[in-house]
């Protein structure tokens, strides 16, 4: 499954994303992951939640981010939630196309692997690929 916050650079995204993840944490039975760009909210997450820098990682476009992310699940078999911020740039999208392929994909090992993600997207609602609209659970 893939839930998505969507919504112009500095609208708030961020804040939405950090709180459901603090939530999750207190009713998950699993483990859950947070992947950003860089480590500046690491104080703000429960220290139960693992932050991923995926900066240091050599991600050059999708298709590497969504192996990434299937190495990631690989290695954890209690993982339940994956919460992505800042997904445009850490995924390396740039064009719509790219954008709903890749989440074609997230959703693929999301059900074969019962993983939910959390997606925060710097886009507006009506700029979310179509066959994506109705997984929009903020729009800001």
């Amino acid at each position: 499954m893939v839930e998505l916050i969507v919504g112009k650079k500095g609208k708030g995204k961020t804040k939405v994303l950090l709180d459901k993840v603090n939530g999750a944490i207190k009713d998950a039975s699993g483990s859950i992951v947070y992947l950003d760009k860089s480590a500046k909210h690491m104080y703000e997450l429960n220290n139960k939640i693992r932050l991923i820098d995926v900066s240091a990682y050599p991600i050059k476009n999708a298709d590497e981010f969504v192996g990434f992310v299937c190495g990631i699940i690989s290695q954890d078999h209690d993982l339940e939630q994956i919460y992505l911020d800042s997904f445009l740039t850490t995924a390396k999208l740039t064009e719509k196309e790219e954008i709903s392929e890749a989440l074609a994909h997230l959703t693929e090992v999301g059900e074969h692997f019962n993983v939910k993600f959390v997606v925060s997207m710097s886009l507006d609602k009506e700029d979310v690929p179509e066959d994506f609209q109705d997984k929009i659970s903020v729009a800001l």
